[in-house]
């Protein structure tokens, strides 16, 4: 009984411990430090970005439903030559290591890859609209999420704490509420023709754009914004041509031009040009799961464009949805990730507009050019206490020695200066003075 109560004490000191810490925590706890300019800021461009997404779901939908035009390769064609026009020329510009062709040089299978995922990934969800239905695409989707999270920790060494898998548990409640809200306002558009099929095709989609996500995380990052978009829209250019010759050329033969099939096709194709031009500054800000969690909300924006464009019906689960994504969003971003930096990048890398040195490999360098100061410093110190080592003992022997003559002269009779050794300067002296 003895044994069991010194065991049990300990648990509960630790217990006691861990209540006062976490009361001490919430006693300290200031807004301000949660709610930064940071946080606005973050919150304000992952909204943007889902409004962007909006404007291309709107423009599509528009496309398909009152044009009859389906032509997802043509219209992501469009955006990766802006794409290349404006990013690959500026590599194109560029002299040095900053050059397309030394890029190409040293990264040029990444890229091409990464080209070839991100076009599948646009291709696959859209493909996915003739197969299933409209909840089913909203419910798989947020599969990307939690495949970006184990990407991050195995790619960028992002290390989440437990807040962080509660806030994305609470976005992903948000799109459940607006998936039953959909359900009870009859909105569960799509096909049926094959379910299976196409809940394939919205899992693969989210793997990949979990990929290229992570990996655009990582090239941001590491390299530059412009080096990634330049690789991107010339080979997603490459790949969209290609696709699009193959699988496309009949319904691009059957469309029927008019200025507002031309403004649609604009539209959708600026929007999501700023959206791959403004999606690194946001990723390069917070991460590629925090950017996710935020487009979340654009299938809501969609709805809300909808009420009034098409004449959705409206639920008030839609708003309760937004708010409770919006609420896991702040929470996730409120608490910064850490990562583990165990083999820091020593390499050097491109700014977009000069060239700048990697902020790890930076650290790194002063921290060496510190311990070599510090070494040097620490030998110079050692030479002058060497040098003064050296002085003392050269002190000390002159006083011995003229202790040691003091003894003699002590010892020794009186004596005529011819007996006197020449070796003996101050005492010379002296008896010739005498």
């Amino acid at each position: 009984m003895a044994t069991k109560q010194t065991e049990d004490a300990p648990r509960d000191v630790t217990d006691k411990s861990r209540s006062s810490g976490l009361m001490v925590r919430i006693r300290k706890f200031n807004p301000r430090e949660v709610f930064t300019w940071q946080l606005a800021k973050t919150l304000a461009m992952g909204q943007g970005l889902a409004g962007l997404i909006c404007g291309t779901a709107i423009s599509s939908q528009y496309l398909a439903t009152s044009f009859h035009v389906n032509t997802p390769m043509l219209q992501s064609l469009l955006n990766y030559t802006l794409l290349c026009v404006t990013y690959t020329t500026m590599l194109l510009c560029r002299t040095g290591d900053g050059n397309i062709l030394q890029i190409l040089k040293r990264r040029w299978w990444k890229y091409l890859l990464l080209g070839l995922v991100d076009v599948e990934a646009n291709y696959a969800v859209v493909k996915a609209y003739q197969y299933t239905t409209l909840t089913s695409i909203q419910l798989l989707d947020c599969f990307v999420v939690p495949i970006l999270m184990i990407l991050s920790w195995w790619v960028v060494k992002a290390r989440y704490r437990p807040v962080h898998y509660v806030a994305v548990s609470i976005c992903l409640l948000g799109v459940g509420a607006m998936v039953g809200a959909d359900l009870l306002a009859g909105r569960d558009q799509g096909s049926t023709s094959n379910i299976l099929l196409g809940d394939g095709l919205v899992l693969l989609s989210a793997s990949l754009y979990a990929v290229s996500n992570v990996c655009q995380e990582y090239m941001v990052k590491n390299h530059s914004r412009v080096e990634f978009l330049g690789m991107v829209g010339l080979f997603g250019t490459i790949f969209s041509t290609i696709q699009m010759v193959i699988l496309e050329r009949n319904d691009v033969a059957a469309i029927q031009w008019s200025w507002q099939v031309g403004l649609l096709f604009s539209a959708y194709a600026l929007c999501m040009y700023a959206l791959y031009s403004c999606m690194p500054i946001v990723i390069r800000l917070s991460s590629a799961t925090s950017v996710n969690l935020s487009l979340l909300t654009a299938d809501l924006f969609s709805l809300f464009c909808g009420i009034f464009l098409f004449q959705y019906n409206f639920s008030g689960l839609y708003l309760v949805s937004l708010v409770v994504i919006l609420i896991g969003f702040i929470t996730f971003n409120a608490v910064p990730t850490p990562t583990d930096r165990t083999e820091p990048n020593t390499s050097s890398s491109i700014c977009e507009e000069c060239y700048y040195e990697n902020p790890v490999a930076a650290q790194n360098d002063i921290t060496k050019q510190e311990v070599a100061v510090t070494i040097t410093t620490e030998g110079d110190n050692n030479e002058e206490d060497q040098q003064g080592d050296g002085e003392k003992e050269k002190v000390w022997e002159g006083e011995d020695r003229r202790k040691r003559r003091r003894r003699r002269r002590k010892k020794r009779p009186s004596l005529p200066s011819q007996s006197l050794k020449q070796g003996d300067d101050v005492d010379v002296g002296r008896s010739t003075k005498m």
